[in-house]
């Protein structure tokens, strides 16, 4: 096929680092096959609206639209503001204008990286947290509106359409995974709070009638608080779990407390047609320049791109580059040579990189 076209959004604080190593190790397992890829830079984020009065244009837009995926830093910067006084952000755009309706972020502990979790390196931890993207609490971003001074009111929309393909996405991953650590069952666990929420309770209902399509798959359901004990205490119970959009958003970051470090955890938004690839943290203004971010959330989100480019084209080759950048981070890791400050160690950014690409070549 003619060349992948991808997107590159750095974004703000340490995002334009983590991608420019993200890069670096995307290029060179692309050094072991044969597979053309151009990447086109464009400057989105706080830092732009601090100069031009706008995070993204319209013109950006069009190209993201065009890309056959996106690889995105991170955007927002504490003392840049929009009028209203919220920061600055543009992901919640991408996902409603691409209908990036699947935020999924796996939670995966490392040979070699410790957990505050007792035993969980002999247990182990692997399981995907499926996110629905563009609905729940956060469907209009950071919209509502306010009642004078006395109130504020956010929408809770949870639809059947939205609710059956992002359960339907789940199943059809589970298939695909090798099961629980725990016992080896594939399962698909749905979280939400129906008990208490109307809306909740149809996002249950709806998770029941899609679970009747898949007979091989086991399914359960947990409440949003009891799931919280759970991760702590059992997380190997789980393959991959379903959720609301806020419920995953806070899910998906405890998961990553639990194998190590956020800078660990990667994600991919991925709708029917489009894909979006990003660390699931944030901007990190406070250690931006200083040359100790983590790199590796952006690495596997690389891998997790060129995954789903090969799954979605049916091109091996693609799928192989995914699996070169993720054998070379496990196997870097479970050495335990090089480490960034968040998993205790004093190796700058770029030093985390060297040694994944060493191993790739190695």
């Amino acid at each position: 096929m003619a060349a992948y076209q991808i997107v590159v959004l750095p974004g703000d604080g340490v995002g334009p680092e983590i991608i420019a190593e993200g890069l670096k190790v995307i290029r060179a397992a692309l050094k072991a096959v044969s597979l053309e890829v151009q990447f086109t830079e464009l400057e989105i984020g706080a830092a732009r609206y601090r100069r031009t009065g706008t995070a993204f244009g319209q013109e950006d837009i069009e190209k993201v639209r065009k890309a056959d995926a996106v690889y995105f830093g991170a955007v927002g910067l504490p003392d840049v503001r929009l009028p209203d006084g919220r920061e600055v952000q543009s992901g919640y755009i991408y996902r409603q204008d691409l209908d990036l309706y699947a935020n999924i972020r796996p939670v995966k502990l490392y040979k070699g990286v410790e957990s505050p979790l007792k035993n969980a390196q002999e247990k182990g931890i692997d399981y995907v947290i499926f996110r629905e993207n563009t609905e729940g609490l956060y469907t209009f971003g950071k919209g509502g509106f306010r009642i004078g001074n006395e109130a504020a009111v956010n929408p809770l929309i949870i639809s059947r359409k939205g609710t059956e393909r992002i359960v339907r996405a789940a199943f059809q991953m589970a298939r695909r995974r090798k099961g629980a650590p725990e016992d080896g069952i594939k399962r698909v666990t749905c979280v939400d709070k129906s008990n208490v929420v109307e809306a909740y309770a149809f996002f249950e209902e709806v998770f029941h009638e899609v679970a009747k399509e898949f007979p091989d798959i086991q399914s359960e359901h947990y409440y949003t608080d009891a799931m919280t004990v759970m991760m702590v205490q059992r997380p190997w119970h789980f393959d991959v779990v379903v959720t609301e959009n806020m419920f995953g958003d806070i899910l998906s970051d405890l998961g990553a407390g639990t194998i190590g470090s956020l800078g660990l955890a990667p994600s991919a938004e991925v709708g029917d047609k489009h894909g979006l690839f990003q660390s699931i943290h944030g901007s990190a203004p406070d250690i931006a320049g200083k040359g100790i971010a983590n790199p590796i959330a952006a690495i596997l989100s690389g891998a997790m791109m060129f995954d789903w480019l090969g799954t979605k084209h049916n091109d091996p080759q693609a799928a192989e580059v995914g699996r070169r950048i993720e054998k070379a981070v496990e196997t870097a890791l479970a050495k335990g040579r090089v480490r960034t400050p968040d998993l205790g160690g004093k190796n700058p950014t770029g030093q985390m990189t060297e040694a994944i690409i060493r191993e790739m070549e190695s």
